[in-house]
């Protein structure tokens, strides 16, 4: 795919030439300088995820549990006819559900995905006629709507245009045909630009639009395996003074393991937009980044829970855009702060909060529950939460943030202090392993399967398993992996320790293994 060493080295020496970029009267959303703006002038920053819509249109729940987690945005799969189309009205029904449950609504256009390489995969002048097929569903929703020509639009071989110039094209078809929409470009490389050709052309083509309006957007998954490449990659948007979002990452993927927790802290500390993939529904073999169960909000995966309650995640970063507030404004005033939260029925991994309820004058839109000094440990829309998945025999202290329709969050309330109750039950764990996928030096393992069979929460586990002779692990995900011998040790992380009696989480792994060989671990162990 690439030589990895040389794509790093030809990053890291990018010369830095800061160069202005002049804002310009746009309408609706806009780019000003790297930013993305509102027509009142407020920042917009991207929080959300990808809904396949395309592929499932009776999923029209999702918008709403989306925004239940704290997302601001949403960014949707359409099809202009490589998948059965999605036409004027389901296009303008889309771009209502996303304004009744106040988020901005990113329309992509899956049809381009990795044209050139893949089969039946569409043009971006196609892209263009798609768009202008259903611009009556789009013209007057500029305040709300972001225009994603088309996904991924070109994979690992050369074509001819070439990525900048059916880029270019793209955007003045659309300019032309009255389209005055924010517009975000993808990147080529199954969007993830190793051979660095948005980078480098990225001011031409901005340029090349009449209106300054264009937002570039980088996928980062295996590509974006350390620190160095993502700040890199980012310093090189910033240097350039041009707008880019994280259009697409997870917390792993088939050709590597993308370090997330570097992408979003680095994105919340720029104030970049980022947008995970995706919400649910996925195949192909990569389920594993879905992030909730069955389109339903209320259960989250592990990869779910890293992206919108874990660190720099959707819950705790997000703003929602100002023109559904009427909020936003720099003078809009916090909710006033809660009153002191009283704890009741205290289990041993379990307690509800009672407090009394905020006031603001845009109103108030729900609540955050924190423990010292920031960890989220829920969300609620009244004034009371039950809080489950508690460690037993536990101090706790919380405090309480009301949340208001700007996004404002009010000041910490008085300390509750609790302690849960002791735990008691067998603390027993199961572990079971699916091959999902192996070739003559290697295989995948996943999902690897944790499941408490005890009757009392589980605070941590452990699962050791044996390496057949001559193999090694080359890469795992979701587990702290250890090797000693051939013996491997795999240990929850900080967001997927936690497991109610019955509960279930997973990781997953990539071995390597002598050519010829076919065996696979097994036996594996569970332990607290």
């Amino acid at each position: 795919m690439r030589s990895r060493l040389a794509a790093l080295a030809a990053l890291l020496l990018l010369p830095v030439v800061l160069i202005a970029t002049p804002a310009h009267a746009a309408t609706g959303l806009h780019v000003s300088g790297t930013n993305i703006v509102e027509s009142g002038g407020q920042t917009f920053v991207i929080r959300g995820t990808s809904h396949a819509h395309t592929w499932y249109t009776g999923e029209t729940q999702s918008f709403a549990g989306i925004k239940s987690l704290g997302a601001n945005a949403v960014r949707v799969v359409l099809s202009g006819g490589r998948w059965t189309p999605n036409d004027t009205a389901d296009v303008a029904n889309v771009v209502s559900l996303c304004k009744q449950n106040k988020l901005i609504c990113i329309l992509e256009n899956h049809d381009t995905t990795g044209y050139g390489e893949q089969s039946g995969a569409y043009t971006l002048d196609q892209a263009a006629d798609y768009w202008i097929s259903v611009k009556s569903a789009l013209v007057g929703q500029e305040d709300y709507v972001i225009v994603n020509i088309g996904n991924e639009p070109v994979g690992n071989n050369a074509v001819t245009p070439g990525w900048a110039s059916a880029t270019t094209a793209a955007i003045r078809k659309l300019r032309d045909n009255g389209f005055d929409h924010a517009l975000m470009v993808d990147a080529p490389n199954w969007g993830q630009d190793w051979a660095f050709t948005m980078r480098d052309s990225a001011r031409t083509v901005f340029d090349s639009d009449p209106d300054r309006n264009t937002v570039f957007s980088i996928h980062m998954y295996g590509v974006f395996d350390t620190a160095a490449e993502i700040t890199s990659y980012l310093d090189a948007f910033r240097t350039a003074g041009l707008p880019l979002v994280v259009g697409e990452f997870g917390h792993d993927h088939s050709d590597g393991n993308p370090d997330e927790d570097t992408i979003m802290a680095q994105a919340v500390s720029r104030g970049i937009g980022y947008l995970g993939w995706s919400w649910s529904g996925n195949g192909g073999g990569v389920e594993y980044l879905d992030q909730v169960t069955d389109f339903d909000a209320t259960r989250l995966t592990s990869w779910g829970q890293r992206l919108f309650r874990g660190a720099n995640g959707i819950a705790a970063t997000a703003r929602e855009a100002a023109v559904y507030a009427g909020g936003g404004d720099p003078d809009d005033t916090p909710p006033s702060t809660p009153g002191t939260p009283a704890a009741s029925g205290i289990t041993a991994t379990g307690a509800t909060l009672s407090w009394t309820a905020s006031t603001d004058d845009t109103g108030v839109t729900g609540y955050d529950v924190y423990r010292s000094p920031s960890t989220l440990l829920g969300q609620s829309a009244t004034n009371s939460i039950t809080l489950t998945g508690l460690t037993p025999a536990t101090a706790y202290q919380v405090y309480v943030r009301a949340r208001d329709a700007a996004g404002n969050q009010s000041g910490q309330s008085a300390s509750a202090s609790f302690s849960t109750l002791p735990g008691g039950g067998d603390g027993g764990c199961t572990a079971t392993a699916t091959v999902q996928s192996q070739w003559g030096t290697g295989y995948v393992a996943q999902p690897v399967t944790v499941t408490n069979t005890g009757t009392s929460a589980k605070t941590g586990w452990t699962v050791t398993f044996t390496l057949p002779a001559g193999h090694t692990i080359t890469g795992s995900w979701n587990a702290a992996v250890t090797v000693s011998g051939q013996t491997v040790t795999a240990r929850n992380l900080a967001y997927n320790g936690n497991l109610g009696p019955g509960a279930s989480t997973s990781f997953g792994f990539q071995a390597g293994r002598p050519s010829g060989q076919t065996s696979v671990p097994s036996g594996y162990t569970c332990a607290n």
